[in-house]
Order: C-alpha cells, then structure tokens, then sequence
C-alpha cells in the first residue's frame, strides 16, 4: 500500500516555506489507518517492547494504537502544564520554534525497554527530547517509529544506537 497517497501535503503551513504533511487524511480511513499500524507493528515487534512512549499530539494517534496491537503499555510525553502530579520536563527547538515537554515522573520505571512513536520525524528535536526525558526516568530507548520521514532533514542522525523505522519517507 502507498502510504503517500493518504498523506496530504499543505504548502506553506504553519508558515511560508515549510510543507505539512496531514495524516489526518490517512486516519480517516479505518483500513488505511489499521494497515500503517499493523505494518509499524510488524517492523518493530522483534525489539521487546516493555513500553510505547509519544510525544503530544500526534504521536498519540500513532504510540496508543501500536501499543494496544502489540500488547504493551502507553506512556503519553504531553506540553508543559498538561500533566497532573509531579512530571519531569525538557525544552527543545521545534523545526519553527520552542517548546516543552512533560512525563510524570513514574511513568517508566528503570531499565524498561521503550519504543518512542510519532507521526514524523524532522530534524529530531522532539523525539531526542523525548528520549531525553525517558532516559531521566531511567528508561532504556530502543528504537523509534514513525509513519512518516523527512529525510531531507537529516533527523535519523540524532538517533544513534537504536533501531529507527518509518513507513513513509520523503
């Protein structure tokens, strides 16, 4: 299946130069949709996954679904202030800007083996925040998944010593 032709792409958005890749067009088609994850799910079910981690909020819609398929466990990273209890937190540049991100403090216990989930990698900034902040909790990354890759901008090479999938790559 051609992933692509479920992706939409705006030109120009959320600011002049910088092409956004929708997958809200893939997501609303359920046999579409239950394919990206079931072919995520076949390219990472070999790793051992205690736990699936995703940053806010698209790697909500890619991290809970692939969790839920392979059995394990969901650990939601969320924005600065969204999280009840204590959290522990990190800062990070986004392709156009700042941010930061949020998980409670016992989200992850030491030396369980994390996957992290989103809709896109980038430039990495916030999948190595997200890491980051696993692995202040003492979680082990062992890989990342994603359904969509923009090569061009070199974020796989942030990502050293763990297994990096995508389903899409542009």
């Amino acid at each position: 299946m051609n992933f692509k032709d479920y992706i939409r792409v705006i030109p120009d958005f959320p600011q002049p130069g910088i092409r956004f890749k929708d997958i809200t067009t893939l997501l609303k088609d359920g046999n579409v949709y239950r394919e990206a994850i079931e072919q995520m799910k076949a390219k990472v079910e070999h790793l051992n996954i205690d736990v699936i981690a995703g940053p806010e909020a698209r790697g909500f819609v890619v991290g809970a679904p692939l969790a839920y398929a392979l059995g394990v466990g969901f650990v939601p990273i969320r924005k600065s202030g969204k999280l009840p209890g204590n959290t522990v937190e990190a800062d990070y540049d986004l392709e156009y800007g700042k941010d930061k991100l949020a998980v409670h403090a016992d989200a992850i216990s030491p030396g369980q083996r994390v996957l992290i989930a989103d809709d896109l990698l980038a430039t990495g900034g916030t999948i190595s925040t997200s890491i980051n902040l696993v692995q202040k909790l003492g979680g082990e990354v062992i890989g990342a998944a994603f359904l969509i890759e923009l090569s061009y901008l070199n974020g796989r090479d942030k990502l050293t010593g763990m297994e990096v999938t995508s389903l899409v790559t542009y």
